[in-house]
């Protein structure tokens, strides 16, 4: 058994584009593996800022091709068409027969068996992957035709310890490698992946990305111990951090105390956004004046750590500078400036957003209990800071810092802390706001961003969403289920639109209503599935109740995925369906019409007067519950009834002889499926 390996030596490829070229060029060269039954037994990809590397372990040296008949055209094709098909295969026309098959008659050749080295397939196959991989983004070098992410410089190729020998574009494959990115005329020979790693490795290069990310990982541990510090560890951070080093290093670095009084959000997001830095924390979570750096390479003279403390003080002196001014400047008088910023053409200035929202803030404050003032206020103030010249530097501030300038001017904690949060929740794992002034204001300005761009036809397509409104539809459902509320959210979402109408604004989209209450129910049924809950369970509960509803949706069918499988989902799934297979059964070919109620005053035994009582029991609790709605304990009245039901059943024919005793019974059957139906629709329970 063999050994495949494939190194790409190129200029520094940004972080962002390794990960998925490494995973893709793997995935084909498996892809190959597998077509061509090429046995391997292991196979990796790994990566540095210069390299892009596949590793094939165990790879059988060759292949024994079977004996098949490969079709071609049809034998009324144009002769051309037969031509093509003989020159592709590289055959003779006497080495052609017919044969008649279901679609047609068609020419033939026998494509005999024979064996293949595996190194003249990978030579051949090689280029044609290579050229198959496509970068997010490209370019082009010199008079060169090939579109690689940065200047590709060699292809070292390397099968059972020979080099591979193959052209791609101007490059030849060989078996050499630039062994220093800075002096490209160092040069070295491999002749197998054990030699080659072992080499960098004994240079302080860690080919292994995984590796690497352990490295530093334990270097944080050790620093943060040494020193007394914690690290908050931003995955997103340290796996872009991983992808641009190849000999990490980690120092230890200081900027100015004078900046702890700057808000810790413009510390955090100066460090790791800007400056692919990670902040520290004492031991009470409050950020201080230490941060972590991974160099690239040894700090022997030190001048990598004050470079980097150098180019952190100039960046934290320009946000204090920013902070400084903007956290004095007035909110309210700004609030008229938000009319020369454009929200989005069709929808108006911010200003006018922040008006509607102010309306339909004061609706939501309704069924809230809380002041209407106060929400209107925090409508009015939200977008402010988007003017400042903090926002103008870090975006990704919006909203926390109109939270620190409101803290500034002596506004109320409650409007303090719902501009702070108004974007949340952001995401699946994103905070959700609690307090309901907070609620007020991010329902009102998530529901004002859906109305607006459902009306003006601005929806997400399958694979775009360039305004982010599945976010802001999964914020809703968020804000709902995490804070246990309910609201009437078909009567925001007319109240909106006709804000928005008001104002002027054309919404052309006739349906956009109807289609943000379905938007909203795909968005609920991904919530759930990422939940982990049953799809049947998901469609069952999402056709019960309209979006009015949507945190009863979601509890309900939380609760049943979680007994699903136990005693009591059992019960209820079989006493249902046993009700409702004979109701399917009877009325698929009869005449028979059921109406709403059955008729006590028929019933031939005390199996059916015992059964018709449960039921009534059953529909009282029902109709006694109120919002506060134990789901569990639903969940055990239904099942309460497995007694009485299969007593029923085990005594009684449903299918009687006399038509009215067979009709009672069967509306029997069904006033026993929609009692069962007001928990959810169990009709779309599948049974396992």
């Amino acid at each position: 058994m063999s050994e495949f390996f494939l190194e790409l030596f190129s200029e520094e490829i940004p972080a962002g584009l390794q990960q998925n070229s490494r995973n893709a060029l793997l995935e084909e060269f498996q892809k190959l593996f597998f077509e061509k039954k090429i046995l391997f037994k292991k196979s990796a990809s790994f990566s540095t800022p210069n390299r892009l590397i596949i590793l094939f372990e165990g790879v059988s040296k060759e292949i024994t091709q079977k004996e098949e008949e490969i079709r071609g055209p049809g034998t009324n094709a144009p002769e051309k068409a037969i031509e093509g098909f003989i020159r592709s295969n590289q055959i003779n026309k006497k080495d052609l027969f017919k044969k008649k098959t279901d679609k047609g008659e068609f020419y033939f050749f026998k494509k005999l068996s024979k064996k293949i080295n595996t190194i003249d397939l990978l030579e051949e196959q090689t280029p044609l992957i290579l050229d198959k991989l496509q970068w997010k983004k490209s370019m082009k070098w010199g008079n060169y035709s090939l579109n690689w992410a940065r200047p590709l410089k060699s292809i070292l190729g390397i099968f059972n310890d020979k080099n591979l020998n193959f052209k791609f574009h101007h490059l030849t494959c060989s078996n050499t490698t630039f062994i220093d990115k800075e002096f490209e005329d160092k040069k070295k020979i491999f002749k197998n992946f054990k030699s080659y790693n072992e080499f960098f490795n004994e240079s302080g290069t860690i080919i292994d990305q995984s590796l690497r990310k352990e490295f530093i990982t334990k270097q944080f541990e050790t620093i943060s111990r040494k020193n007394n510090f914690n690290i908050e560890t931003n995955k997103k951070l340290l796996e872009e951090v991983t992808d641009l080093v190849e000999q990490p290093n980690v120092l230890v670095c200081k900027f100015d105390e004078k900046f702890l009084d700057i808000p810790k959000e413009i510390l955090i997001i100066t460090m790791q956004h800007h400056q692919k830095y990670f902040p520290t924390f004492d031991k009470k979570g409050k950020i201080t004046n230490e941060f972590l750096v991974v160099a690239n390479n040894k700090d022997v003279e030190g001048f990598i750590k004050i470079g980097n403390e150098r180019v952190v003080d100039a960046r934290l002196s320009d946000a204090q500078f920013f902070w400084e001014k903007n956290k004095s400047q007035n909110l309210v008088k700004q609030v008229s400036k938000l009319k020369t910023m454009n929200y989005f053409k069709g929808l108006g200035s911010y200003h006018d957003k922040i008006q509607r929202m102010r309306k339909l803030g004061g609706m939501i404050s309704d069924e809230l209990l809380i002041s209407k003032d106060q929400v209107e206020l925090s409508a009015s103030i939200c977008k402010v800071d988007l003017i400042s010249d903090l926002v103008g530097e870090f975006p990704e501030l919006q909203g926390i810092m109109g939270g620190y300038f409101a803290e500034e001017q002596g506004f109320d904690k409650e409007i303090v802390l719902a501009v702070s949060e108004h974007y949340l929740p952001a995401g699946l794992d994103s905070k959700t706001p609690k307090k309901p002034f907070s609620i007020a204001l991010a329902l009102t300005d998530k529901i004002d961003t859906l109305v607006g761009f459902f009306g003006i036809n601005q929806k997400p397509t399958s694979s775009k969403d360039p305004y982010a409104l599945r976010r802001s539809a999964l914020g809703i459902i968020k804000l709902l289920i995490d804070n246990n509320k309910e609201f009437k959210i078909k009567d925001l979402i007319s109240y909106s639109t006709s804000l928005h109408r008001d104002q002027g604004f054309e919404l052309l989209n006739e349906l956009s209503q109807r289609e943000l209450a379905d938007f909203l129910k795909d968005r609920l049924k991904y919530y759930m599935k990422e939940k982990k809950i049953r799809a049947d369970i998901i469609e069952a509960s999402i056709n019960a109740y309209s979006i009015d509803h949507m945190n009863k949706i979601y509890n309900k069918a939380s609760t049943l995925n979680s007994v699903i499988n136990e005693e009591i989902g059992e019960d209820i799934i079989a006493n249902y369906k046993r009700a409702s297979n004979i109701l399917d059964s009877e009325l698929k070919n009869s005449d028979l019409e059921l109406s709403n109620t059955t008729d006590p005053g028929i019933f031939k035994n005390d199996y059916e007067k015992n059964l018709f009582k449960k039921i009534n029991q059953i529909r009282k609790y029902f109709t006694n519950i109120n919002k506060d709605e134990n789901y569990k304990e639903s969940l055990v009245v239904l099942a309460g009834a497995k007694k009485v039901i299969s007593d029923f059943f085990d005594n009684v024919k449903v299918n009687d002889e006399d038509k009215n005793i067979k009709k009672n019974r069967l509306e029997l059957l069904q006033m026993l499926c929609r009692t069962f139906n007001n928990y959810i629709n169990f009709s779309k329970i599948e049974t396992k």
